[in-house]
């Protein structure tokens, strides 16, 4: 997801794309484990979607 897309979310929606997240996360770490994951970077990207929508929300209430 692209910063710019992520700016136009409403702060419910930036919240339940966070929780979303961290599930594909969680799932991720599974597929790992038994060997499933053949790729090593939707971790990567996971984690920096999540880093992204909590500055979002992190500027959003700075800004209120």
């Amino acid at each position: 997801m692209k910063w710019e897309d992520m700016k136009q979310l409403d702060d419910g929606a930036v919240k339940a794309k966070i929780v979303e997240l961290k599930k594909e996360l969680m799932n991720l770490r599974f597929q790992k484990v038994s060997g499933q994951l053949e790729k090593a970077h939707p971790f990567k990207v996971a984690r920096r979607n999540i880093a992204r929508l909590n500055t979002l929300l992190n500027q959003r209430k700075k800004a209120a």
